[in-house]
């Protein structure tokens, strides 16, 4: 090597503008990153006291860690002097095309991002949404799984499920049984009212408070119809319907008053 020809000041220089490009950009990268970690405990402890669920908890601090750490290389390429414009433009146009082909799966994480955060319901709620009833067995980020009343899994995606409405028969903690009775109208209504008002109080899983009603719902074509408004814990829902179900049948039998049902007349034609 000829080193008389070396342009000791030219390299000088070289060496200096790029080993102060180098150590600031390690700087950045050790500031920048001691910065993240200090960001994602503070969004881990604000989601902590937010009681947010624990998969969404770690799920958002790894995409926010991800951001964080994708902006951090962009400015450290940058302060290199790398030309990161085109290198923003390719994540931006990737990001795109990754957005439009999972369209549906994004829409049904920002459902499950939204269940989480505004908790319409919880694990163990019993819930009707979207055609189905179920208890709620888990919460994930894209789905959510429910337990039907005759013991089916049902499965729901979240975009759907955030979009639609939701009835909770959990959150209260109790429910109120809407049952109607319809009796003959030669029946008595003021003794009508009386036995199946007896069949409530005497059932040891209705409230007293509020007090259950029995009240005339409607004069029907061929029935005096009663509405039967017990209230019960929601656990007891199921078993308060059939009991009260089984229960009024045979005491209104018993006291003569008779539930009307279709009669088949047969019309003998003379030959």
């Amino acid at each position: 090597m000829d080193f008389e020809n070396i342009d000791i000041e030219k390299w000088l220089d070289l060496s200096l503008e790029y080993g102060l490009k180098l150590l600031g950009a390690i700087a950045i990268w050790v500031i920048g990153s001691w910065v993240i970690s200090k960001l994602l405990k503070g969004i881990k402890t604000v989601m902590s006291k937010g009681n947010y669920e624990e998969s969404l908890q770690g799920f958002l601090s790894n995409l926010a860690g991800w951001a964080l750490k994708i902006i951090l290389i962009i400015v450290v390429l940058g302060t290199l002097g790398v030309e990161t414009t085109s290198f923003a433009a390719i994540l931006a146009a990737a990001g795109l095309a990754i957005g439009m082909a999972l369209q549906g799966s994004l829409s049904n994480f920002a459902g499950g991002v939204l269940i989480m955060i505004f908790k319409p319901f919880k694990v163990g709620d019993l819930i009707e949404a979207q055609g189905e009833i179920g208890g709620v067995k888990e919460i994930a980020i894209f789905t959510t799984k429910l337990t039907g009343l005759s013991n089916k899994e049902i499965i729901i995606p979240n975009g759907s499920l955030s979009n639609g409405n939701i009835i909770n028969y959990t959150v209260a903690g109790t429910r109120r049984v809407d049952l109607v009775f319809g009796v003959d109208y030669g029946a008595d209504i003021k003794q009508t009212k009386e036995v199946l008002t007896k069949i409530l109080t005497d059932h040891p899983l209705i409230l007293k408070d509020p007090e259950p009603t029995v009240r005339v719902l409607e004069l029907a074509d061929s029935s005096i119809n009663f509405a039967v408004r017990p209230w019960c814990n929601s656990a007891d829902y199921w078993t308060v319907y059939f009991d009260i179900m089984e229960n009024a049948k045979e005491a209104l039998d018993a006291a003569g008053i008779e539930i009307p049902y279709p009669h088949q007349v047969e019309i003998h034609k003379e030959a």
